[in-house]
């Protein structure tokens, strides 16, 4: 293992904020306008992991120039502009050899062996320590970077489940081996990286093919937060950092029915949380617990962990947030056949909801959007014994959903499925079924197939009518997931 340390003591300039592409996003929230990058990026075969967090930090200026891929995005969104009418620097004044000679040299971080096999090696593409600060940076071979990103996000649940090495450490290393300096932003946003590519591929794949391989990094977040940070702001980013990794891990062990791992995750991460005295990532942990609670038949526990999140949440401003935590709780009631304290708990989900955006919602809830509320409540009215009123959000969840969620449409589709098994409806559910059933190609859910598995069995005596009959059959040659 090697490592280089700093050799100036010059300060890097400060950046200056954007305000061209300010200007450009008009009236729009950072996440809205995150959304409509995406869209755009999806119009011409790109992906982008762009969030709110990326718009302000393109916006205070701390990313110059944006890489290929996102220049693609930015200029088919703005036709007939430059890089500069959007308010970015001249590539060459950001990248290589000359910029390098002329701009304050930043720290170089520590470099690690990576611990991937042959077969991942290359497949994350290391930061340029030319502009740490910037995860969404790449390494000298610019246009490769974009070709792996592409491979990377859209090669299938295997290949990025063997691809998530974002940190590049070693993590197996000895303590020996550890690196002993204290670290800076650039591990700081590896770390918020790394968090986004899981949540992305979660979106896409489902998280069977991806839960052994993410506990890698957050074995290693951990390890950074032990290592010590340069700066106050350092730090509170690594512990959100490393906060928000073990829910997202919590969130893969808890969809692939791995329900005490999941538990164990959330726990950490509410520590953590506790420990930096981060309310977002407190009110995110009991969050991600309620929902787990619901899942592993504890409902009295889920009303109690999502009211917990709405007392931490509150002084946050952040109505979406309290929508979300609303049907969390709505959730729990719903376990516990207590229906009108679950109406209750839905209708205040759906006012807050109705509040709008704000510049207050959480990144992480960038899967929260009507579909979801939707698919929740129709969850609620399943567990209430309301097939007909489930059924019918649950069809609007699956219609409303953005494509790029595809694990989501396949959950809202699983649902509806069920919800028209169990409400007399057998031919209707055996095609919806078939839909889920596509899906499975592309997403690996024990959840999802565990709901089909239900679903076929609650169909067994409707087998003799065509449709039935064919979804049964195709269900029983579907492999299982271990």
């Amino acid at each position: 293992m090697t490592s280089s340390t700093v050799t100036s003591s010059q300060s890097p300039r400060p950046p200056r904020p954007n305000l061209a592409f300010r200007q450009l996003r008009g009236q729009r929230s950072p996440g809205e306008f995150a959304a409509a990058v995406r869209r755009a990026a999806r119009e011409i075969g790109e992906r982008v992991s762009c969030d709110a967090r990326y718009v302000g930090r393109v916006e205070a200026g701390e990313i110059r120039c944006p890489n290929y891929a996102y220049e693609r995005v930015f200029l088919h969104m703005f036709p007939g502009r430059t890089l500069a009418d959007l308010g970015f620097a001249p590539r060459a004044s950001v990248r290589g050899r000359g910029a390098r000679e002329t701009e304050d040299a930043p720290p170089e971080y520590p470099a690690i062996p990576s611990s991937h096999t042959d077969e991942t090696a290359g497949a994350y593409e290391p930061y340029d320590t030319q502009d740490a600060q910037d995860p969404y940076e790449t390494h000298d071979n610019y246009e490769e970077s974009d070709v792996l990103r592409r491979a990377f996000m859209t090669g299938g649940a295997t290949v990025a489940a063997a691809s998530l090495s974002p940190f590049g450490f070693a993590y197996e290393a000895s303590a020996a081996d550890r690196p002993t300096r204290r670290v800076g932003a650039g591990e700081a946003g590896a770390l918020e990286e790394a968090v986004r590519r899981i949540r992305l591929l979660d979106d896409r794949h489902g998280a069977d093919g991806l839960y052994r391989r993410a506990a890698a990094p957050l074995r290693a977040a951990y390890e950074l937060l032990d290592a010590g940070a340069v700066r106050q702001t350092t730090a509170d980013r690594l512990h959100a950092g490393a906060g928000e990794l073990a829910i997202s891990v919590g969130w893969l062990a808890h969809d692939s029915g791995r329900f005490d791992d999941a538990r164990s995750h959330y726990a950490e991460a509410l520590a953590t949380a506790r420990v930096a005295g981060d309310a977002a990532l407190e009110a995110h942990a009991f969050c991600n617990t309620a929902f787990l609670a619901r899942d592993a038949g504890r409902p009295r526990e889920a009303v109690r962990a999502a009211q917990a999140a709405q007392r931490v949440a509150r002084p946050l401003g952040s109505p979406r947030l309290m929508s979300l935590l609303a049907l969390r709780e709505a959730g729990g009631w719903a376990g516990l056949a207590d229906r009108a304290g679950c109406e209750q708990a839905l209708a205040r989900a759906q006012a807050l909801y109705g509040r709008g955006s704000s510049e207050a919602d959480p990144e992480w809830m960038s899967f929260y959007g009507e579909a979801e509320l939707e698919g929740l409540e129709a969850q609620c009215w399943s567990a209430l014994g309301d097939w007909r009123r489930a059924a019918r959000h649950a069809r609007r969840a699956a219609h409303l959903q953005n494509p790029h969620f595809t694990r989501n449409i396949a959950l809202y589709t699983a649902e509806l499925t069920d919800d028209l098994a169990r409400g007399g409806q057998p031919d209707e559910a055996a095609t919806a079924g078939m839909r889920v059933l596509d899906l499975l190609d592309e997403v690996q859910s024990s959840r999802i197939q565990t709901m089909l598995a239900a679903t076929a069995r609650v169909l067994l005596p409707h087998r003799r009518a065509a449709g039935v009959s064919a979804f049964l059959e195709r269900h029983a040659s579907v492999p299982r997931t271990a």
